[in-house]
């Protein structure tokens, strides 16, 4: 589910919110694979860090744009 910025960038902010919840509830289960020692990719949970970031990133950009508009 690896995103682009530009793909992102073309997303609402309703939309962008959702898909930060279920990067946060894929990364909540991630950490609990590791935990307990079931995880099969590790990898995945610095792919998960960094699209939470990403979309983060977007999501203030996109705040911070309407917030100069108005």
């Amino acid at each position: 589910m690896a995103n682009t910025a530009k793909d992102l960038r073309d997303k609402t902010p309703d939309q962008l919110r959702d898909q930060l919840v279920s990067l946060k509830k894929e990364a909540f289960n991630l950490r609990f694979q590791v935990a307990t020692g079931a995880a099969e990719n590790t990898a995945r949970m610095r792919t998960v860090r960094r699209d939470t970031a990403r979309v983060l990133t977007i999501l203030n950009e996109k705040a911070a744009g309407a917030a100069t508009e108005a």
